[in-house]
């Protein structure tokens, strides 16, 4: 006796076929046959099917120009994390993690050695430096940063009306050698906006939303890979259990004391030749 629901699958994906882009074709294709699975392997009922629909809604209308909730709802399945492994894969290079909900772009251009927390009063004092590198090891001239982070009271300039916009933020150009430097305040673990669906499904699932302490870093230069990637504090908290599985041991960086009070974390990020 033929199966009802396989004859389904097989006859949604016979209509995908006909996309005449290849790469199209095969993601249309993937995900029919993952998706009919998925509803086969646990029984998917009409409410819940429902449910679902209503969720994937929700999520919709809680983005706007300020927060995106389905990169959000993507970051804390470890869908973000997953692709940028994949697109990334291990190996010399610096590792990829995930971009986040917050990153903005065209921030402002910043000399060398100046520091992003324009108004982060509470804050400890950070200098980070290195150098950029190509998978030979020499230095890559004109390399740029692209670094954002939330203040020390948790939050992102776009979430926080007393912050002005750019705080925080910031793009940098390395030297001749490859080598860079800006300040920052030391990051701060801080919980993912859960005042949403998202936050509900978290809770739904006993999962916290916290993230752990780290720096976003975009390292660019012509004729390699762009690398979107973090710098995570060794003695923060959450680094096991980060809400958005954005933790690569090799990321986790030592911050050291200086004797002025601040605190020096050195790391080479090294990219990819085109």
């Amino acid at each position: 006796m033929s199966d009802p629901a396989a004859a389904l699958t097989r006859e949604v994906r016979d209509r995908v076929a006909a996309a005449p882009d290849p790469r199209l074709r095969e993601i249309l294709d993937a995900a029919v046959r993952h998706l009919h699975g998925f509803a086969a392997e646990v029984g998917l009922t009409p409410d819940e099917w429902l449910a679902g629909i209503r969720f994937l809604t929700a999520v919709g209308h809680r983005c706007d120009a300020q927060r995106q909730e389905f990169i959000l709802l993507s970051d804390t399945l470890g869908l973000s994390s997953l692709v940028e492994t994949v697109a990334h894969p291990s190996g010399a290079a610096t590792e990829a993690t995930v971009l986040g909900p917050f990153y903005v772009p065209d921030a402002p251009w910043r000399a060398a050695g100046d520091s992003i927390a324009v108004a982060d009063p509470g804050g400890q004092p950070v200098l980070v430096r290195g150098r950029v590198r190509g998978p030979a090891g020499a230095g890559l001239p004109d390399a740029v940063l692209d670094v954002w982070q939330c203040a020390s009271n948790g939050l992102y300039d776009v979430q926080d009306p007393a912050q002005p916009r750019g705080n925080m933020r910031g793009r940098f150009r390395a030297d001749g050698t490859g080598g860079y430097a800006f300040r920052t305040s030391r990051p701060v673990c801080y919980p993912i906006p859960d005042d949403g669906p998202v936050g509900e499904l978290l809770r739904a699932g006993g999962r916290h939303p916290w993230r752990a302490a780290h720096i976003h870093v975009i390292v660019s230069a012509a004729g390699h890979q762009p690398v979107t990637t973090h710098l995570f504090d060794a003695e923060g908290s959450y680094l096991d259990s980060d809400a958005v599985f954005g933790v690569r041991p090799s990321l986790v960086k030592e911050f050291l004391p200086q004797p002025d009070g601040s605190t020096l974390v050195e790391h080479d990020f090294v990219l990819r030749a085109a």
